[in-house]
């Protein structure tokens, strides 16, 4: 049974995938597969799984642009795993009006990272019910005509948006890690030499899922340790990024589509504003509505135990994390909890945070509710002071790890607990 998830609006291209979906759900809710939360094994052939995807919230106040009128939007996307036809994921689910698309192709990124070059000549068109143009109506997810195209494992496309009427509220991902690039009018087709940049954050694009030989994927949920937040700009060095490239040297169709659904300052309590809804209000888009989901990465609690001052106790968090579990365990998704990395010398640690962290931490590893734990507090805290990031993996806000720490994050995965 290959396990794939929507909760998504549609296009009329999209019916038969929304149908099939649907049949493949009511199957799912059967007690032998509530019982069995390992999928069964890949069957052979090409089957769509998600390659990429970006959790997405409204704008915020800051300088980066809030709408847009008669431009072309161009974003650069490191898939995972390649395939020989994708399909594209718009959204406008935040959005205060209908969002039009004058037209979308994709291109194959030329030249050196963090720059909107491409031939010409390569940019394939996109379409949505046969045609180049589309509305996304407020409040939904769109989802593209498959596009024919060989795109190769790890590697990165470049998508172009022209936005031909003023697009209201975007719906927008902040710490993209990525180069996003503007132009005026429709530059779609365009070399790149009439782009600049306009900063890191992604807009009206939340996922690309592709037809490959695989396993399926696996979703990295959580807040900015998991989005990566301060990996090298353009390097794709976040911890999934990495548990990505390891996952590649498996042979087919042993392969794992990833998606990252980390989201900066999300918390598992209580709305964070510009980090998004709670994770519990979140998890039916960025993880039951993904495609091929069968195991999901859950990294979240650290912002609640921060901001709050230690003021969030235990059992409140732990509750939050059952009710995840429970939830993918319907839809037939593994599990696999991480625990809490350390913070000592951030602004708001004392010393009733850092006891609440080590209890929630102790439940992730004894209570057996996960399917399976990743100790990512071992992976990067100091040997000599346990509750503080090892000085190597440290950016400098005691936080966040760096580069080094994020591989480290990455090794301590188990990839055959993925499946």
């Amino acid at each position: 049974m290959h396990h794939t998830r929507s909760g998504r609006t549609t296009s009329r291209s999209g019916l038969w995938y929304f149908l099939a979906l649907t049949a493949t759900t009511l199957l799912l809710v059967t007690p032998s597969a509530a019982s069995d939360h390992r999928p069964p094994p890949h069957a052979g052939g090409s089957e769509w799984a998600g390659s990429w995807a970006a959790a997405v919230t409204p704008p915020d106040n800051r300088p980066e642009p809030q709408h847009f009128h008669d431009q072309t939007l161009r974003q650069v996307v490191h898939l995972s795993v390649g395939g020989d036809r994708f399909r594209l994921r718009l959204t406008n689910v935040h959005g205060t009006e209908p969002l039009s698309v004058g037209a979308v192709t994709v291109a194959p990124r030329r030249g050196e990272r963090g720059t909107p070059s491409i031939a010409p000549s390569a940019a394939v068109p996109v379409t949505f019910d046969g045609r180049s143009a589309t509305t996304v109506p407020t409040g939904a997810e769109w989802v593209s005509d498959p596009v024919d195209l060989e795109v190769a494992d790890n590697s990165d496309l470049v998508v172009s948006l022209h936005l031909p009427e003023s697009t209201g509220q975007a719906s927008v991902h902040y710490e993209g890690r990525s180069t996003t690039f503007l132009a005026p009018g429709d530059a779609t087709r365009g070399s790149g030499r009439n782009y600049e940049a306009i900063g890191t954050a992604r807009y009206f694009l939340d996922g690309i899922d592709v037809r490959t030989r695989s396993a399926g994927s696996v979703v990295f949920f959580g807040d900015s340790i998991t989005d990566g937040v301060k990996s090298t700009l353009d390097a794709n060095h976040r911890y999934p990024d990495v548990v990505a490239d390891r996952l590649l040297k498996r042979p087919e169709p042993r392969e794992l589509g990833v998606l990252n659904a980390g989201l900066s300052a999300n918390r598992l309590l209580t709305d964070a504003g510009l980090g998004g809804e709670p994770a519990i209000a979140r998890f039916e888009r960025d993880i039951l509505a993904q495609t091929g989901v069968r195991t999901v990465v859950l990294l979240e609690g650290i912002n609640d135990i921060h901001h709050s001052a230690g003021a969030v106790e235990p059992h409140e968090l732990i509750g939050v994390y059952e009710q995840l579990i429970a939830r993918a365990h319907e839809a037939g998704i593994r599990v696999v909890g991480g625990t809490i990395t350390p913070f000592e010398g951030a602004p708001r640690y004392n010393a009733a945070g850092e006891a609440d962290r080590r209890a929630v931490n102790e439940w992730i590893r004894e209570s057996g509710a996960f399917d399976a734990v990743v100790d990512f507090d071992a992976a990067v805290r100091d040997p000599g002071h346990p509750s503080r990031l090892a000085p190597g993996y440290d950016t400098g806000d005691h936080v966040h790890p760096n580069d080094a720490g994020l591989a480290a994050m990455a090794r301590a995965v188990e990839v055959r607990e993925l499946y």
